[in-house]
């Protein structure tokens, strides 16, 4: 604690003088420096002057803690992660000086050999030794994972192929005769979850970005978050039903927002999750259905007690809204109450418990700013608005959600799993009384979690996007 302290004063300091300093002398004197005076004046204070770390940790040790991707090193630097005792140099720096820092790092890791952490064939939790198995590889940007026995599942992958998983193995060909999706950006094929009575009707249900025929780019054309489901007959998918298509006219151009979780309460009804498709003030608009989270019976019908169902200026299969980009729904198994993992903007990921008929505040009110910097909104409370149970801030990039249910790891029973693509980890959060107590990372650094599920042997199987791959983790039986 002492450390995380003098690291804030010092680096506090260095930004004090270096904006003195660098007033004092002119532009060209500054954006003249060469790369190694630019870390040696920014860095070397906490992250020792070979990068191997000092007050900080080490640049050169292939883990990165706050992600991995260009862009996650860039914002680190130009916002700083001022929870962790990192400064904001984006009023120092320009961001071509940032990026020269970036590229610094990058050409140091591979003039050295650094090599990224691999995934790790055992780890130690605060309460389990656990097993780590690849079970699936070669994956492309899989996006979820169901099963449909206790040896046979599921995954989609974004592109728009649906794969099968079974004995152990990957199937090489994709189920045939699946919906078209219009893949671009962020859209593609999403979830896929299996129907509460699967083992009677045989029903599996699809989110997908549907798009409009006749763009003149198929990657560009308006689309959508729609609901499907069909059966598999073999490895065909027949008796599909359109179970959600919004109007045509609601359609957004843009890549990235879909949403696409889908899940089942004890009472059958379905919630699926569509995100504000980049439009962030069509979140409050209830005529339209992106940024909510939305509730039907399994054949698409909207139940009576829905609560905009009676009003005419609102979709009636909404439930709640207000949120930005939903990648993460679960029913708590004891309450049957749906919980929600969303996408904020730089730094205000959210943890929601969703309520009928409330609204979760995007773009009211908001815990991030926008990705260049600028407020997207000075307030973080309105009344109306619903506060999240909790928040990340620096975003972790929340994406896949479950609470653990199982014979397997008897102690984590009813706590919830959140993945983290930005982060590259999968947090364990224990929940009482609708507060999160206490959290645990158990898995980081294997990659970009995407989807987390339980299978029906109590292992955890954990979906991963670069690499495509699926991991499952059980305890071990040596202490």
């Amino acid at each position: 604690m002492e450390s995380f302290k003098y690291c804030q004063l010092f680096t506090g300091l260095c930004v004090l003088w270096f904006i003195i300093d660098s007033c004092s002398r002119g532009p060209s004197e500054v954006t003249s420096q060469s790369i190694p005076e630019l870390f040696a004046v920014h860095c070397t204070a906490c992250h020792g002057a070979d990068l191997q770390g000092d007050i900080a940790q080490s640049l050169l040790d292939g883990s990165w803690q706050f992600g991995s991707r260009r862009n996650d090193l860039f914002r680190s630097i130009k916002f700083g992660l001022p929870h962790h005792g990192m400064p904001s140099w984006g009023m120092v720096l320009s961001d071509d000086q940032i990026n020269t820092l970036v590229d610094y790092l990058r050409d140091e890791e591979e003039r050295l050999g650094v090599i990224e952490t691999s995934i790790p064939e055992t780890m130690e939790t605060q309460d389990y030794r656990v097993v780590v198995e690849v079970i699936a590889e070669g994956l492309e940007v899989p996006w979820s994972m169901d099963w449909l026995t206790e040896s046979k599942a599921l995954i989609t992958e974004r592109s728009g192929r649906l794969r099968i998983w079974e004995n152990g193995q990957l199937s090489p060909d994709s189920v045939a005769n699946t919906p078209k999706v219009r893949v671009g950006g962020q859209g593609g094929l999403l979830d896929v979850t299996v129907g509460p009575d699967y083992d009677m009707s045989g029903w599996i249900y699809l989110a997908y970005s549907h798009g409009v025929e006749g763009g003149d780019e198929e990657e560009r054309a308006p689309a959508m978050t729609s609901i499907v489901r069909g059966k598999l007959q073999g490895a065909q998918w027949v008796d599909q039903e359109v179970l959600f298509e919004a109007e045509h006219d609601t359609y957004k151009t843009a890549g990235q927002h879909f949403g696409g979780r889908i899940v089942f309460d004890p009472d059958g009804y379905m919630y699926f999750s569509i995100g504000d498709r980049g439009s962030m003030d069509n979140a409050q608009d209830l005529s339209l259905p992106n940024g909510k989270i939305h509730r039907l019976h399994p054949d698409g019908s909207v139940p009576d007690d829905n609560p905009f169902v009676d009003r005419s200026d609102a979709l009636p299969s909404i439930y709640s809204y207000g949120q930005r980009n939903p990648q993460g729904l679960a029913v708590h198994p004891v309450t049957g109450r749906v919980w929600e993992t969303e996408h904020g903007p730089l730094g205000g990921d959210e943890l929601n418990l969703i309520e009928p008929g409330q609204n979760y505040g995007w773009p009211v009110i908001s815990y991030g700013i926008n990705y260049n910097g600028e407020i997207i909104t000075d307030e973080t409370h309105q009344e109306g608005m619903l506060q999240p149970i909790m928040y990340w801030k620096p975003s972790i990039a929340v994406c896949g959600l479950h609470f653990y249910s199982g014979s397997l790891f008897p102690k984590w029973n009813n706590r919830l799993l959140v993945g983290a693509l930005r982060f590259e980890e999968v947090q364990l959060l224990e929940i009482v009384d609708d507060r999160v107590i206490y959290s645990q990372t158990i898995l980081k650094n294997a990659g970009r979690v995407r989807d987390i599920t339980v299978g029906p042997d109590g292992a955890i199987y954990i979906v991963l996007n670069r690499p495509g791959s699926i991991l499952r983790l059980s305890p071990s039986l040596t202490i």
